[in-house]
Parts: C-alpha cells; sequence; structure tokens
C-alpha cells in the first residue's frame, strides 16, 4: 500500500499520472485522451485563454462579479405573438409598436441557429412543445410555414408536474404592494406590544399579573399544525445555485426523503421577483419538500410565511440561520441573526403562530470558531416554535477549512431530546453516515450537502448499505437524465439550453471529484481528501475526473450541442476546501 500524505486521497499506482520525468504508458493514455478531446491544441493554453480575462482582479474567496455565460439579442428572438402558432387562425397580431423581436415565423427559421436534435422532449411528454418554432429540438414539431405542431391525446394525458409558480395575478399585486398582509402585521404588531409589556412589569417590579400568555395574542383559526415524522429520514441540504429543481429530481430518484428549495431571499419574494420565485417551485416527485427563506427581521420573515402559506403548496417552511455570505451576514441575516435573540425570537415566534406547517431552522455552530454558541440559542427555538432544527457542524467563519464537529452536534441534540434535531457535515459514503450517527445518537436524521453533489447516489448506498462502484456509463447517464429534466425546467430553445448547461457545469464542478471506488487503495472516499492526477478505467471517466473548465464544457456539449460564440464559465462555488 502506497504511503500518502495527509489530506491526500490513496490512489492505486497504476491509475496515478507521474511527473512528465517519470513518463509512462498512463501518462501516454493521459496525453493522448487530450488530443482526442482537445485536437492539437495545446490544453493549457486553452484552459488560459478561457479563465484569464476574468481572473484579474478577482477577489479572494469566491468569483465575485462573473459574466454571464450567455446571453442572446433581443432582436435575434422571435416575438411570443409567433412562438407558439398551430395554424393561421392562431395568429394574432403584437399589441407593441415598437417590439424589436422578429415577427415573421419564416424570418426567424431563416436564421435560428441549427437544431440539436430531432427528438424534442418536451413535445413527447406534453404533446404541444411551449418554445414553439424557437425549439432547438423542433424539426418533428414545427411545419416548413411556421406553425407548431399538437398532439391533442398528449395533451389530454398530460398535467402540469410542477408547483408553486408565481402567477402573474399575484405578481401584479405584489408589486403595486397590495397584498394583504395585515395578518402577518397583526402578529408581530402584537408580540412586541406584549413584549414591551412583559418588560415594563418587571422593570416595575410588579407581579406576576401582568405577563401575557398566548392567549393574548391575536386569535388565529383552530388549526392543528400539520405533524411530520423525521426520525431517520435522508434530507438534502438547500443548495445555493446546486440545488435546483433538476437536481432534486435526480436525488429523488436515488431516494432521498425531503428535499428543500434553495435560500430564496425574503425582501425579493415580497417584490414578487420571478427569479427568486423559482428557488420554490416544487415538482411533484418531491413528496416532502419545503421551501428556506432568509430575512433579518420579525416584519418580513412572518410575512413571508403568510405569502407562501396562502400561495404555494409546502410541508415545511424553514429559516435560515446558517448563511455565511457578507452580503447576507452584514445585514443581520443567516448567521447574522444568532446574535440578535430578540429579533430571531420575534420571527420564530409570529412565523410559528401563523403557520399551519413545521417552522424549521437551520443553524451553524456559531459565528466564530473559538465560540459555539449553538447549545445556547437551539433550546430556546424549541421553546419558541421551531418543529426540527438542523446543525452545521462548522462555524461561519471555519466554512470548510476544518471538519464538521458532530460531537458538538451530539451535545446539542441532547440536550434538547426528544425534540428533533438533525447533523449536517461531511458526509460522502455510507461509512460517513454510520460513523457520525454512532457519534451523535441523539440526532433524529442527518443532512446532506456537497456529498449529494459529489455524488447523488450517495442515498441510495445509505438506504442499501453497501459502497457502489458506479461505472462512468452509469455516471454519464445520470449526467443526460439531469439535461433532461433542465430542458423540461429551463425551455428547449436557446436560453433554456443555456440556463441548463450552466446549471450543468456548475455540478460539474463537484461531481468532478468524485473518485471511482475501483482506483481507491482504502475506499470509501473522504471528503475533504484531495486525489492526485490520476487517469480512470476508460477514457470517459478520464475526462469526468478533469479539473478544467474546458472539459466541463466538452461534457456539456455531448448533450447540448456546441456552446455558442463568446460563452464564458467560471463556477460560482470556489470552496478554499475540497
Amino acid at each position: 500500500m502506497t504511503n500518502v500524505a495527509p489530506g491526500v486521497c490513496a490512489i492505486k499506482a497504476e491509475f496515478i499520472i507521474q511527473r512528465p520525468d517519470n513518463c509512462n504508458n498512463v501518462q501516454e493514455s493521459k496525453t493522448s485522451l487530450k488530443r482526442k478531446l482537445d485536437g492539437e491544441n495545446n490544453y493549457e493554453e486553452e484552459k488560459i485563454k478561457h479563465e484569464e480575462p476574468f481572473l484579474k482582479n478577482k477577489k479572494r474567496g469566491q468569483n465575485k462579479a462573473r459574466p454571464k455565460t450567455f446571453k442572446d439579442e433581443i432582436q435575434n428572438k422571435p416575438c411570443p405573438s409567433i412562438l407558439d402558432v398551430s395554424t393561421s387562425d392562431e395568429e394574432k397580431k403584437c399589441q407593441y409598436t415598437n417590439c424589436k423581436y422578429i415577427h415573421n415565423a419564416l424570418d426567424y427559421l431563416n436564421i435560428k441557429p441549427q437544431d440539436i436534435g430531432e427528438k424534442c422532449r418536451l413535445f413527447d411528454i406534453r404533446g404541444r412543445c411551449p418554445r414553439g418554432i424557437a425549439c432547438r429540438f423542433g424539426s418533428c414539431h414545427i411545419t416548413p410555414e411556421g406553425f407548431n405542431i399538437i398532439d391533442n391525446s398528449k395533451i389530454k394525458e398530460w398535467k402540469d408536474d410542477t408547483k408553486n409558480t408565481l402567477q402573474s395575478s399575484l405578481q401584479i399585486q405584489l408589486q403595486k404592494k397590495k397584498y394583504d398582509f395585515s395578518l402577518a402585521e397583526s402578529i408581530v404588531k402584537s408580540f412586541i406590544k406584549n413584549t414591551q409589556k412583559i418588560d415594563s412589569t418587571n422593570d416595575n417590579k410588579k407581579d406576576n399579573s401582568g405577563t401575557i400568555t398566548d392567549e393574548d395574542l391575536i386569535k388565529l383559526n383552530s388549526r392543528e399544525k400539520k405533524k411530520i415524522d423525521w426520525r431517520d429520514k435522508l434530507y438534502l441540504s438547500p443548495l445555493t445555485t446546486v440545488g435546483n429543481l433538476p437536481f432534486r429530481r435526480i436525488c429523488k430518484d436515488f431516494g432521498v426523503d425531503i428535499t428543500c428549495g434553495e435560500m430564496a431571499l425574503c425582501e425579493p419574494l415580497i417584490k414578487g421577483l420571478k427569479q427568486e420565485w423559482a428557488l420554490v417551485k416544487r415538482h411533484e416527485c418531491e413528496d416532502l419538500f419545503g421551501a428556506q427563506i432568509c430575512g433579518s427581521n420579525a416584519y418580513i420573515i412572518t410575512k413571508v410565511a403568510q405569502l407562501l402559506q396562502e400561495n404555494a403548496e409546502l410541508d415545511f417552511l424553514d429559516l435560515n440561520l446558517g448563511c455565511p455570505i457578507d452580503l447576507i451576514y452584514k445585514k443581520g441575516g443567516g448567521c447574522g441573526m444568532m446574535h440578535r435573540l430578540p429579533g430571531l425570537e420575534a420571527s420564530i415566534k409570529s412565523a410559528s403562530k401563523l403557520l399551519d406547517i413545521p417552522f424549521t431552522a437551520k443553524i451553524r455552530t456559531g459565528v466564530y470558531q473559538d465560540k459555539k454558541i449553538a447549545h445556547t440559542i437551539i433550546p430556546k427555538m424549541f421553546e419558541w416554535g421551531v418543529s426540527l432544527v438542523t446543525l452545521h457542524g462548522r462555524s461561519r467563519e471555519a466554512r470548510y477549512t476544518r471538519s464538521a464537529d458532530w460531537e458538538y452536534i451530539e451535545n446539542c441534540a441532547k440536550a434538547v431530546a426528544p425534540h428533533p434535531v438533525f447533523g449536517n457535515g461531511d458526509i460522502l459514503s455510507y461509512e460517513d453516515y454510520v460513523q457520525k450517527r454512532q457519534i451523535a445518537p441523539s440526532t433524529q436524521g442527518v443532512m446532506v450537502g456537497r456529498g449529494a453533489l459529489i455524488k447523488p447516489w450517495i442515498f441510495t448506498e445509505i438506504k442499501e448499505q453497501k459502497i457502489w462502484d458506479i461505472s462512468s456509463k452509469e455516471r454519464f447517464e445520470i449526467i443526460k437524465k439531469f439535461t433532461n429534466y433542465g430542458l423540461e425546467h429551463w425551455g428547449s430553445d436557446t436560453q433554456g439550453i443555456e440556463n441548463t448547461r450552466r446549471f450543468l457545469l456548475e455540478w460539474l464542478s463537484f461531481l468532478y471529484r468524485y473518485v471511482p471506488v475501483g482506483l481507491l487503495e482504502r475506499p470509501p472516499q473522504k471528503i475533504n481528501e484531495r486525489p492526485p492526477t490520476y487517469v480512470g478505467r476508460d477514457d470517459l471517466e478520464t475526462i469526468m475526473a478533469s479539473s478544467n473548465c474546458s472539459d466541463w464544457i466538452k461534457i456539456s456539449e455531448m448533450f447540448l450541442g456546441p456552446v455558442p460564440d463568446g460563452f464564458v464559465f467560471l463556477p460560482k462555488h470556489k470552496a478554499n476546501s475540497y
């Protein structure tokens, strides 16, 4: 067995690429593969050419101010009035006099980029492709005259499988500030008023007759809060950017029990911004689903709780108390609320009072590495009304530079038992799962984040209690399935394809970190161990192990066709830990 340095993943010697002065057949195999993928272009030159313009003056820690991967010019797009027309009888005139879109279907088809494939997944499933003549798989449903073919039998069979879409009527109400938030406002005002009464009573050293009970608060309908059995569930972490709906569908295919939307900011939700409402969309396969919100005061958090309860199908609502990003933290949200307990109390009591679904929270050990405070906050949170707390075993300061502290997670879970606490951090295999549950037996379940991004089949491994040496072909099919889910979700026109590509590339920036079981000297792989440069058991496995953005783009082109001119990509998540 090879001796390896701490933090380095032990890989069998025959797969490791040696230094140039020790070239062998493995190195030649690697070089041969690069030539296949890149032609005769220099591999490193291509990487530098792709990344250099965006790395100058880059701030440390994150890829900030990244350029958009793709932007389609408005004058090259068809007008919505001609986009999805099945017969000449459906043709309608554009109502905007200064519209810059193309208004003749044949003119658009003449300049439309070449189709990527001959089979449209949306048409096959729904019987009518909503992207119409703009579909990049449209040869099967677009007539030479520019009409969109429909299949009435499939239309009757199909039902919308995505819930919580922002309706235009609701958006207009929110944009015009016409939505009635009087219920949320009155609950928060009551809580603040009664708190002030209690403080005044205590200051004047009066007896307890002035104490305010729950009955003094505004009376709600006598609805019983929904009960959820959390025990031994596998919970997919709310993952910003990469935890999108198509990815959650992949995880559901592999057996995850609980899914949660990406963190949505309260303020944009109340303003009716579509891009923020997209984060609370739910697929029908997500049978236990919640939305995660992030706010900095009781008023906005309670308003969003009311808004989502009245307009979305959710099984629970989660409050983010762990986001470490400076922009959120400095405004008092995320980790910032851990040091603002009066505001946190008001938020939890008010929102949980209003909701008829469980109100949960995700929290870190604390803000600073040497000052863990979660054990002082979690008991109070259960008193205030949360139904579940998920504890990420790291501080804001540590980010991913240190291992998750599962002993501390156990101390916190034990202190509040039998209230449900989930542990989160450093689970990449069934062995990790068993080890963490042994360290923290008082936890009722686990949340998996990075581990699911690196290998979404981790949920199958845990449920079937095995190590899965998944083949490159099987992994290829998973990526293919993601692109199909992406086209269903973001659309099959050029913009939808490039959105799918962007989110696929973000995911590939984690997927490449997986080291196949058959290559390991000591399986299973550990989440914070970096492997030496290696080749796989076949060419596909090798390219999937590449850390080069250019190779990820090549993988995307296998499913989504060539990237458009001017396409650029840098991963959003550039963690300082593997």
